[in-house]
């Protein structure tokens, strides 16, 4: 049974061919040709005969038609018009065609309407800003199961103290579960990519953490330009500094505060690491609390990141 679909997928890949479409390596156009794989993923997603499913780069519709299968509807959003046309012509004369909704153009400009549940093979390069536009998406959706590069779905993963543990993996697990699902290796895929995939589950935290998200990514941001150092160094940049003096008149201004005339922003801040006891912290082994905990006390001295 399964060489039967795999000569079906490998015939619509050829019709494809035919009307002269080429993947376009730009869009990131890496098509999962695999169908063991396609049906595991939507196996791990959970999905309900309820749902509404976002699907982002659904290419020639393998996934999408599964998908269709299992689901009230399906959202898929495509930036290329040649393989748009080609997933209406697929499901055209079928029943599948009243539950398919179809948004043309990028979704990183695209605002997306409500959905349950996120199943997509994403081009590689919107990764990173796809994920937070996902994650601050309202209302919630209940899980996404995604497919990444290898490296980077490592890095959504990582825990403090690993050494892939960046700014992704916290901002990220801030705001949501992560978890690793499956590896995927590159000849499932057409054109093969150059480098590994990996599925992940990212389940959003609802509600969010009672924080100021872009305060927080200030944050973060400095602490891990050095992630190796500590946060004491990481506080004595000048550009850094004069951000954070900048919003400090700001904060004083708004709040009628008078500022000493020998203020000096770097004895405050180191003043403040050192009260939290953060001064020899570095960004490599601090996880979510600890970050919480510093930006609180920041917040409560004026000292803001946005």
């Amino acid at each position: 049974m399964p060489k039967i679909k795999a000569e079906k997928k490998s015939r619509i890949h050829n019709e494809v061919a035919k009307q002269g479409i080429q993947f376009n390596k730009d869009f990131g156009q890496h098509i999962l040709k695999n169908p063991l794989i396609i049906t595991s993923m939507l196996d791990k997603a959970g999905l309900r005969p309820t749902d509404i499913a976002l699907e982002i780069g659904p290419g020639t519709g393998n996934m999408t038609i599964k998908m269709l299968d299992r689901v009230k509807k399906v959202i898929a959003c495509e930036i290329d018009t040649r393989l748009v046309a080609e997933l209406q012509k697929r499901v055209q004369g079928t029943p599948y065609q009243a539950k398919l909704q179809i948004l043309v153009g990028d979704v990183l400009k695209t605002e997306l309407p409500f959905f349950d549940i996120c199943v997509a093979n994403i081009p590689y390069q919107i990764s990173s800003p796809l994920v937070f536009k996902l994650l601050l998406h309202r209302p919630f959706f209940r899980c996404a199961v995604l497919m990444f590069q290898q490296e980077f779905a490592q890095r959504l993963v990582a825990k403090p103290g690993d050494k892939l543990y960046c700014r992704l993996s916290i901002n990220t697990q801030l705001l949501a579960r992560v978890d690793m699902l499956m590896k995927v290796g590159k000849n499932n895929f057409r054109p093969p990519p150059k480098v590994e995939s990996s599925v992940v589950r990212i389940e959003p935290r609802n509600p969010p953490p009672p924080i100021n998200f872009v305060e927080w990514d200030g944050l973060t941001r400095i602490a891990f330009v050095r992630k190796n150092k500590t946060l004491s160094a990481a506080f004595k940049h000048n550009t850094t500094m004069a951000v954070l003096e900048k919003n400090y008149r700001v904060h004083c201004s708004l709040n009628n505060k008078e500022i000493p005339d020998d203020f000096d922003i770097k004895e405050k801040v180191q003043q403040i690491l050192l009260q939290a006891e953060s001064d020899q912290m570095r960004a490599r082994t601090m996880d979510v609390d600890d970050f919480m905990k510093l930006l609180h006390a920041f917040n409560s001295e004026g000292i803001h990141f946005a």
